[in-house]
């Protein structure tokens, strides 16, 4: 049995018949012509018989002088709606034009860039500015033309029709193949449904629900954006405009599914194979033939009034193209004839008959009177883009077709309704339009001639007056001829409008006019034309029998196919019944259908009622024109966003000094210890004191820089009160009560309720202490009462508020700017301060100009601590504790300002042996009048200790014995003054020069005028009027006053002996201290030119200027190269954004912020990516071992890297404000200009974009966002004060440049604005820095072995580790290393310590921060880590990355190299030495001839490793080609009160042992700082037969800095030039 029915299926499949499709039409319009594929294909240019008129002769519009379009439109255009068709032509004919035209013609869509061509609203205007206000608009966009034209006359612009001109189906299934695929259902050949259920006889399309981009602007109704999946898929985008066009899509799309159905069913009678793929193309073939068949011989006749030539045959050179003057005007003509309403009717029993009920009008009168259902007509004006929802309400299809059947159309006249007229949908900012206004004005985009320049061109007579358009509304003997009113004025308007010239008029205002019965001579030419020239150049035309498309039969079939009878098919309402329907249903015409005269009868006949004035007011009103703010909801997000930026910006600084702070503290809190005297922690323990009571003494102190905890711990025996930091324990104040007799005390009362308790303390000559306690201060108040008591000062207590407390406080600034008063009228009125004449003193001057605060200046008292500290010395410190006893003639604990100033002037003024005297009285620590050995050594060694240096006792005590020798005293044990004076005979000029140094003052002696007996006796005065009290009477002393000449400066001099560099050029004028608060007096220079003319003032500078050319030429050539590529490629930007598009869209919203934002970026890109070339590190140090160094400074690497980054930061926020502005320009313009200016950049039609889409929902602006917080983070953590303090915050931070050009890559990728360029740009430094990584990655991951570790003084620990074998380096040249054990992936840069000639490497490492404290500790020899099993020494091994070059590393090409280390700075000098060494050793040639190697350091002992560097070079030097200075900065300077014992010591030990009293060393050591310039100058005098002298600074950027100034203090004299190479840590 099975074999059988098997059988049987072979069989019937054998006889199963193939049907083979004909050829299927594309669905572009492509290859319709074979010899002209391009023909009628879609987004081609629209035709052009006409020759356009553009008022440039090539793309500006036409018609500049023709009248205002509303002006037009309103005088011609404008008059009462609601009379019917002259022909009855029906409403379904009007709406199934629509259909057509989008079938056929579709050029809606604006330009892209757009361009307005807006319509001027003339003030005062009916709809648009009923205000009067004036200067409106209203927006116009010029249409899509093809971007290949519109460049010449030649090449006129040419607009597109986006759709194919052949009547195809493009309005039921698109113009290209995915979006009818969109539509299918893909079973059964059938277009998909809406719903789930899928069925031929469905009701309507499917929704919109997979997002299909049609047009939805907002239902000016309700002017609200909706979403667009509410629409249904259909062919035309614009097919949901209103639902009388959605009605003829829908029809199409029932007829083609009911074609697919009938093809099925045929074929499986038939028993032909088939599938959805044939039956769908068959029914879409038979659905677009009786689609051409309906529109060419149905509706074009009934629409033009006459019948079309009948078919000639398909003809190859027939070109379809849509024309402009078709586009434009001619079928245009059918807006006259739309009705303000499109009646919706159904079929319903009444009185056993079949009648007709039309649904009410929708007035609020006519639904309030009792209709039956809610449902209402559909007023034109109000469906705009509510299609969806006014087919859904009730059976809209089926309702409409039938009402719109039996509707008359309006009027054929130029009378248009104002549903089209005023009311037209237009865009969200401008709901409503006036469409006759936007006609004209298409016409002149499109550059349409003039009326008659057409009329010509279509064969008809050129009018020579305006009557002569439409003759028959002239003709009184018209019987219509009253009906023609309107028409007449209308012409008659124009002709005004026009001055009476009629050869200038727009085609559709001309062509309109000539309207009688249906179109005028002119359009109907042109519509025929065109329908003709579309049907006899398709080659897919059903008729066409030479495509085999249809069989004869199928075209007669075809043929005999009616529109009515499609609506038979189609309906699908219960109530239809086919037979209704009129024969014609474009045209009503009862009398020849004996089914239309019963439907007559039953209230069916042509509805005509809303032609009813008292009807036709019931109306549903048209909604008014709204506009729209597209940057509202803008506000807040974009406000935010950049205050978020700016705030983010704060929150780094502020996060920065906060982290410093806390990383200051940490740093102090770990090297305060506790006091010795019982300090804060035994204090806290215990709690109380002992006289107390039990009172604790722990409060806050309030009204000090900032509020903190203390505790205040009294000292009976030292009469003093010391105040610890209850946290750290440190030492914060120490009071001094052993002479204070009084103390007043204010505090706050105790009131009832408990709250804090405010007590001030305040003594004489100090500032006030201000504490809260938490509860009452009584308790404390008694205590203190009691221990004050004891130790003899008096106390009274007064009770105030805490406002009055806090109002009276004299804080410590208070105190501290009265002292600096002190100091600054003392010097000023008594020494002749610099900038005053100096002989001009006049002491007397002081108590003649006494007011209220020199009163307090002049009683203020200096207490010890105060003194101390003008003296930058300790306060508990021997030499203190003598001069202070010595200053205080008064013996009050106290120096005041008369005893201040007789021993300033004693000690400046007074001579040599006046200042041994004083001297001599210092050191005399028991006052007997003698001084004794010891007491002199121990003077000796409290000023050593002082400068926080170390001498061993033996050498101390050697020198004294040295000196006394000297001076033939060797066995004197006691001094007296004369034998002091003795010892110190060889070195009274030095005495001579001393001086007094306070804090930010110095009073030399050269400074200092004669002091007359007058002034001495004027002083006197004022002792005793001090004394007595100020008294603010003037003097009776008069001195006469002496005027000098102006004050002298330092200037260069050429001196013309030899200097002693060693002993001179460093030793003859310096100044103590460089801090912005010290003023520094200018020391005259003697000036020896001989016969050398002093340079004048103008050719200084361009001396100077030509040898700061000759030292930085080649930076300043690559500066100056490098700004001039970033300047240009600025400006090339620049330039194409203004001019070369000009007219592009985002340049035309935004204007020149275009320009800038476009030439910034591009300048970014640049510096951004050339930073990575800055950054190659060991290709910069091989390449500045080739020629190439001659001509690139490769030193200069780091410099360029600063200099790259602060030029990209600038054109960085030269673009964030850019776009700042241009965000705000976007934000304000309609979405449909965003989307074609973004094309990149999709969003739904119902969003608009607003300024947070564009920012956070972008790839541009969210990536954009974040570059800015990158790059503020970036930066920010890259200042000098970061880097000091925040290494590793800096170094984590920097490494975000990873993430800065991912973010630049992703950037430019979004094709915001342009397509990315940044590749360009980035890929040749990219790869130059990838390069320079694989080199680094290469050796990084070698373990080095660490031979040896060492913790030396001064927090510096000594690494020397294996050298690799190929690792080849110059002396100056640094290092990065990591440590395995704390983070392989974190380097640091060290400068190596040893000398290329040594079989291993050294480094040198201070701890200053965390990273280096942590390689402290982990690198302790006497970490247990560090041992192995066998107890031998083992450490972490290191990663090791370099070496790369600097500056330092060409000390070897100069003849004359000079090397200035400061603090750890002298670690690359190291090296130096060493090597200079080595080469000396092996005799190995160098060019240098002199090197001198200046150590500033505050003092030797912080670098022991290095004295025995230096030792050791002063040991293998034996060609004397070093020259060493150390320079102590910790000592003043020699000249000072407190170091010319020191220097005179220092130098006598070194004349007698040939070493330093400090560092042993042969080296010269100085007090202070060196003076460069001097030193400089006596090296051109002393190397004048050199060319250059090269000299390399590393320290801190103070000591740099006055190295670069000395260089080009020097460079301005004639000499050798000085080439400055600076590095900073």
């Amino acid at each position: 049995m099975d074999v059988c029915i098997l059988l049987l299926g072979l069989f019937a499949s054998a006889l199963a018949q193939e049907y083979h499709l004909p050829e299927v039409e594309s669905y572009d319009g492509w290859y319709n012509n074979l010899a002209h594929p391009e023909w009628g294909g879609a987004d081609m240019p629209l035709s052009r018989r006409l020759t356009p008129v553009f008022s440039d002769g090539t793309y500006q519009p036409s018609g500049n002088a023709r009248p205002n379009p509303l002006e037009i439109a309103e005088a011609t255009m404008r008059g009462d709606v609601g009379r019917t068709s002259y022909v009855n032509r029906t409403a379904l004919l009007t709406f199934f034009g629509q259909q057509v035209v989008e079938e056929i013609l579709d050029a809606q869509r604006p330009g892209c860039p757009p361009e307005y061509f807006n319509i001027k609203i003339p003030t005062g205007h009916r709809l648009f500015d009923p205000q009067g206000k004036g200067n409106k608009y209203i927006p116009f966009l010029r249409s899509r033309y093809d971007k290949n034209t519109g460049q010449s006359p030649n090449n006129v612009r040419q607009q597109l029709n986006e759709i194919t001109p052949w009547i195809d189906g493009g309005l039921t299934y698109g113009i290209t193949k995915a979006w009818a695929d969109a539509l299918r259902a893909f079973s059964l050949g059938e277009l998909k449904c809406r719903g789930s259920v899928q069925s031929w006889d469905c009701d309507l399309p499917a929704r919109n629900d997979i997002g299909l981009p049609i047009v939805n602007p907002p239902p000016p109704a309700d002017h609200q954006l909706k979403s667009a999946r509410r629409f249904f898929r259909i062919g035309n985008p614009r097919g949901n405009e209103n639902p009388m066009l959605l009605t003829m899509q829908v029809v199409w799309f029932r007829n083609h599914n009911w074609h697919a159905n009938r093809l099925y069913r045929y074929f499986v009678a038939e028993n032909i194979t088939t599938n959805d793929e044939i039956l769908y193309n068959r029914a879409r073939q038979f659905n677009i033939a009786e689609h051409q068949h309906i529109i060419l011989d149905e509706w074009l006749p009934a629409f033009l009034g006459a019948d079309v030539p009948t078919y000639p045959g398909y003809s190859s050179t027939t070109f379809p193209g849509v024309t402009h003057i078709f586009q434009s005007a001619a079928m245009r003509w059918g807006h006259t004839i739309v009705p303000p309403i499109a009646y919706r009717a159904f079929l319903e029993s009444k009185s056993g008959t079949i009648g007709c009920t039309f649904r009410p009008l929708g007035g609020e009168e006519q639904v309030a009177a009792g209709a039956a259902t809610a449902v209402t007509t559909v007023r034109t004006c109000q469906s705009y883009f509510n299609s969806p929802d006014i087919i859904n309400n009730g059976q809209g299809v089926e309702e409409l077709l039938f009402g719109l059947s039996r509707q008359v159309t309006e009027r054929e006249d130029n009378i248009i309704t104002e549903d089209l007229q005023g009311f037209v949908f237009g865009a969200l900012d401008f709901s409503r339009r006036d469409l006759m206004a936007l006609n004209i004005q298409r016409g002149r985009d499109h550059g349409l001639p003039d009326y008659n320049t057409a009329r010509v061109n279509y064969n008809l007579t050129r009018l020579t007056d305006f009557r002569e358009i439409n003759p028959t509304v002239f003709d009184d003997s018209n019987p219509n001829y009253l009906n023609y009113n309107t028409t007449r004025q209308a012409i008659l308007n124009l002709e005004v409008l026009h001055n009476y010239s009629i050869d200038d008029v727009d085609i559709w205002a001309g062509g309109l006019l000539e309207t009688v019965n249906g179109p005028g001579e002119l359009f109907s030419a042109v519509i025929s034309d065109q329908f003709q020239r579309i049907r006899n150049g398709d080659r897919f035309w059903f008729e066409n029998p030479l495509n085999g498309l249809f069989t004869p039969a199928e075209v007669q079939e075809v043929r005999g196919v009616t529109f009515n009878q499609i609506i038979g098919r189609v309906m699908r309402a219960t109530w239809w019944n086919s037979s209704y329907l009129t024969r014609n249903p474009f045209r009503y015409d009862g009398s020849a259908d004996e089914n239309d005269v019963t439907l007559q009868a039953n209230g069916c006949r042509p509805n005509l009622e809303y032609n009813v004035p008292n009807l036709r007011d019931n109306l549903e009103q048209c909604s008014s024109m709204k506009t729209f703010d597209y940057f509202d909801g803008s506000e807040g997000p974009y406000i935010g966003s950049f205050v978020s930026l700016g705030l983010y910006l704060l929150m780094n600084i502020v996060v920065m000094f906060v982290a410093v702070r806390v990383v200051k503290q940490r740093a102090i809190k770990s090297k305060t210890t506790n006091p010795a005297d019982g300090g804060a922690d035994v204090w806290l323990k215990a709690g109380v004191i002992s006289t107390s009571g039990g009172v604790p003494m722990v409060a806050d102190e309030l009204k000090v820089s900032t509020s903190r905890k203390i505790v205040i711990a009294p000292s009976v025996t030292k009469k003093q009160l010391k105040v610890y930091d209850a946290v750290s324990g440190a030492v914060v104040r120490t009071v001094d009560l052993a002479h204070i007799k009084h103390c007043d005390m204010m505090i706050t009362p105790q009131g009832k309720v408990l709250s804090d308790g405010v007590i001030l303390l305040r003594f004489a000559n100090l500032y006030d202490m201000v504490l809260r306690f938490a509860g009452s201060a009584e308790p404390f108040s008694n205590a203190m009462n009691d221990f004050l008591n004891h130790i003899g000062i008096s106390t009274n207590r007064r009770y105030m508020p805490e406002s009055s407390i806090l109002a009276d406080v004299f804080t410590k600034e208070d105190r501290q700017k009265l002292v600096e008063e002190f100091f600054r009228l003392l010097f000023r009125e008594s020494l002749a301060e610099e900038g005053q004449p100096k002989e001009r003193t006049n002491f007397v001057g002081i108590r003649r100009r006494t007011t209220k605060r020199k009163k307090q200046i002049l009683s203020l008292e200096l207490t010890k601590a105060e003194f101390a500290e003008a003296m930058s010395m300790k306060p508990d410190t021997l030499f203190v504790e003598q001069v202070f006893k010595l200053v205080d003639d008064d013996h009050s604990g106290t120096v005041s300002f008369q005893e201040f100033l007789k021993f300033l002037i004693l000690f400046t003024k007074g001579s040599a042996d006046s200042k041994l005297e004083l001297m001599f009285n210092i050191y005399d620590i028991d006052g007997s009048g003698s001084l004794e050995r010891e007491e002199f050594t121990e003077m000796l060694g409290h000023l050593i200790e002082q400068a926080n240096e170390q001498v061993d006792s033996d050498n101390l005590k050697s020198v004294v014995d040295s000196m006394l020798s000297s001076a033939g005293m060797s066995d004197v044990r006691t001094l007296n003054l004369s034998q002091f004076k003795r010892l110190f005979g060889d070195y009274t000029q030095e005495l001579d020069d001393a001086a007094v140094q306070v804090k930010g003052k110095t009073a030399r002696k050269s400074t200092i005028p004669p002091v007359s007996a007058q002034q001495l006796e004027a002083l006197q005065a004022i002792s005793k009027s001090s004394s007595n009290g100020a008294s603010s009477e003037p003097s009776t002393l008069q001195v006469e006053e002496q005027h000098a000449a102006p004050p002298q400066g330092r200037y260069c001099s050429v001196r013309r002996r030899k200097v002693d560099v060693a002993a001179e050029a460093y030793e003859n004028q310096y100044d103590a201290q460089t801090s912005s608060d010290v003023h520094i007096e200018p020391l005259p220079v003697e000036a020896e030119i001989g016969n050398d003319a002093q340079l004048s003032t103008q050719a200084d500078g361009v001396l100077k200027l030509q040898r700061f050319w000759e030292n930085y030429r080649l930076h300043i050539f690559w500066f100056i190269l490098y700004q001039l590529v970033v300047a240009a490629i600025f400006v090339e930007r620049s330039y194409y954004y203004s001019v070369e598009r000009e007219h592009a869209g985002l340049r035309r919203i935004a204007g020149y912020g275009v320009t800038v934002t476009r030439g910034a970026a591009s300048a970014m890109m640049f510096t951004y990516s050339t930073l990575l070339v800055t950054m190659s590190r060991n290709i910069i140090t091989r390449l500045r071992e080739t020629f190439l160094n001659n001509y690139i400074p490769f030193d200069g690497a780091h410099s360029m890297h600063k200099i790259i980054a602060y030029t990209a930061l600038l054109y960085t926020v030269v673009h964030c404000i850019g776009h700042a502005i241009n965000f705000y320009h976007i934000c304000t313009q309609t979405a449909n200009d965003l989307t074609c200016l973004f094309r990149e950049y999709y969003h739904l039609s119902d969003e608009l974009p607003k300024f947070q889409f564009w920012m956070f929902n972008t790839l541009t602006g969210v990536t954009g966002y974040l570059l800015v917080l990158v790059i503020v983070t970036m930066y920010i953590f890259a200042v000098p004060y970061a880097r000091r303090y925040l290494f590793r915050t800096f170094w984590i931070t920097h490494h975000l440049y990873i993430v800065l050009y991912i973010l630049l890559i992703l950037h430019g990728s979004g094709r915001l604005v342009q397509p990315p360029i940044f590749q360009w740009f980035f890929v040749a430094p990219a790869i130059i820095f990838a390069v320079d990584k694989l080199i680094s990655y290469s050796r990084k991951k070698v373990e080095i072995v660490v031979y040896k570790a060492e913790k030396l003084p001064s927090g510096v620990t000594h690494l020397q580790f294996k050298k690799p074998s190929n690792f080849d380096y110059r002396s100056g040249q640094w290092v990065r290393i990591a440590c395995l054990s704390l983070n392989e992936s974190e380097y640091h840069p060290f400068t190596l310590t040893s000398a290329p000639g040594e079989t291993t490497l050294d480094l040198h490492i201070r701890a200053v921060g965390p990273w280096t404290q942590n390689l402290r500790t982990v690198y302790d020899p006497e970490n247990p880590k560090n041992r192995d099993t066998h107890g031998a020494l083992s450490f972490p091994r290191l990663f090791l990355d370099g070496p790369f070059g600097e500056g330092h590393q060409d000390w070897f090409k100069y003849e004359i190299a000079v090397l200035v280390g400061g603090g750890i700075g002298v670690t690359p000098f190291a090296s130096i030495l060493k090597d200079v060494v080595f080469k000396q050793a092996n005799n190995t040639r160098v060019t240098a001839k002199k090197v001198y190697f200046l150590w500033v350091t505050r003092t030797q002992k912080q670098f022991e490793w290095m004295t025995d560097i230096i030792r050791q070079v002063e040991e293998e030097d034996k060609k004397q080609l070093t020259d060493i200075h150390i320079f102590i900065t910790q000592f003043y300077q020699k000249f000072d009160l407190r170091t010319i014992m020191l220097y005179i010591c220092e130098r006598h030990f070194q004349k007698v042992s040939n070493r330093s009293l400090f560092s042993g060393l042969r080296s010269v050591t100085h007090f202070g700082r060196p003076q460069f310039n001097s030193f400089f100058e006596g090296l051109q005098e002393l190397h004048n037969d050199v060319s250059q002298i090269g000299v390399f600074a590393c320290g801190p950027p103070p000591m740099t800095r006055s190295v670069e100034d000395g260089c080009a203090h020097c460079n301005q004299i004639e000499g050798p030039i000085f080439i400055a190479h600076s590095e900073n840590f």
